[in-house]
């Protein structure tokens, strides 16, 4: 870093001799002279501000989503070697999950989720696999 080559710093209220005594390049009296005095940000000197002139908008219900999963993505899912028949099925560490019942089921399964459809809930029980609601919300 060459030290000569950087501005120097406004030394400001240093007596009248430095030529930066005084009003400190802050001008006479007024708001703006005094110190800890400033407008906020968005002020527009009394004129309705531009985030109370603009419309409202309504809201967002607070409504759970749940991940719907089949009964055909299960088997899928199985064929595959991804999920073991012979543990139990669990969805219900992070989201919230609907089992709906499109596809057949071949295996018995025993599966932990949040909502079972009825077409569903009757296929698992046809297969003799067994339904655990898990209520957590």
């Amino acid at each position: 870093m060459i030290l000569n080559s950087l501005k120097k710093k406004k030394r400001l209220g240093r007596g009248q001799g430095s030529g930066k005594g005084g009003t400190c390049t802050k001008g006479h009296k007024g708001a703006k002279a005094r110190s800890g005095n400033s407008k906020k940000i968005g002020f527009e000197g009394g004129q309705m501000p531009l985030q109370r002139r603009i419309p409202k908008f309504g809201f967002k219900r607070k409504k759970t989503k749940y991940y719907i999963l089949n009964i055909d993505t299960i088997q899928d899912l199985i064929n595959l070697g991804k999920i073991k028949i012979n543990r139990d099925l669990l969805f219900k560490k992070k989201f919230k999950i609907k089992i709906l019942g499109r596809g057949k089921l071949t295996y018995k399964i025993n599966i932990t989720a949040n909502k079972f459809s009825k077409k569903a809930y009757e296929c698992i029980k046809k297969n003799c696999g067994n339904i655990i609601m898990n209520y957590e919300y």
